[in-house]
Order: structure tokens, then sequence, then C-alpha cells
């Protein structure tokens, strides 16, 4: 997995602008979305208290790094009302493992950049 995988489902230059293009920085918070994304994940369920909060976190997150797509479609679940809760957090679901898998392949680059350095 490399850059060369990238979806565009994270926009990594939020990222760097954020970062100033510090690679040691970029993983760092880049591995704190994905600790954020499996702490909270687990809230994408209809049934579970408190999924709103799940979602909303994520939101956060995924607009700190870059993920806009994630963050849209996390912003539209929080609003949706009970009865339509499972399919909105299917979307947010879908939505983070395609974040989630552009975070692996940026994160396995930033890993070369370091061992060529």
């Amino acid at each position: 997995m490399a850059r060369r995988d990238l979806t565009g489902a994270v926009d990594f230059t939020v990222l760097e602008d954020m970062t100033g293009g510090d690679a040691a920085i970029s993983e760092e918070v880049l591995g704190l979305f994905v600790e954020q994304a499996a702490l909270w994940s687990v809230l994408l369920n209809p049934r579970a208290d408190g999924w709103r909060d799940g979602v909303h976190t994520i939101r956060g997150a995924a607009a700190g790094i870059g993920a806009g797509d994630l963050a849209a479609i996390c912003a539209q679940a929080e609003t949706v009302e009970q009865a339509l809760a499972a399919p909105a957090l299917e979307r947010v679901r879908d939505a983070l493992d395609a974040a989630l898998a552009d975070v692996a392949a940026y994160r396995h680059e930033l890993m070369l950049r370091g061992l060529k350095a």
C-alpha cells in the first residue's frame, strides 16, 4: 500500500497545512485519528446510546485531517431521525472505511520516506 493507492477520501493537503509538512507530526495526528475511529466506531449502531456523539466526534476528527466527505456524511447523520439512523450510520461506516484506507496508504508512504531519509 502506498500513495498510489489513495482514493481521494482524504485531502492530505489539509493535514500537511496544519502540520507544516512535518512528517512526524502528520504521523502522530493520523495515529490519533485511527485510535479515535476505533474508539468511537463502536457507537455506529442505531441501538447504541450515544451514537450521535460517536458520529459527532468522528466528524470533528475527519475534518481535522481533510476527510471532507466523511465529515459531511457525519454532519448529515447527526440530524436524521432515529428511524433513519441505520442507513445513515451505514454511510458513515462506509466513508470511515474509505478514509481509513487512505490514511493507511498515506502512513505507509510516510514510513517509506522515513526509511529513505
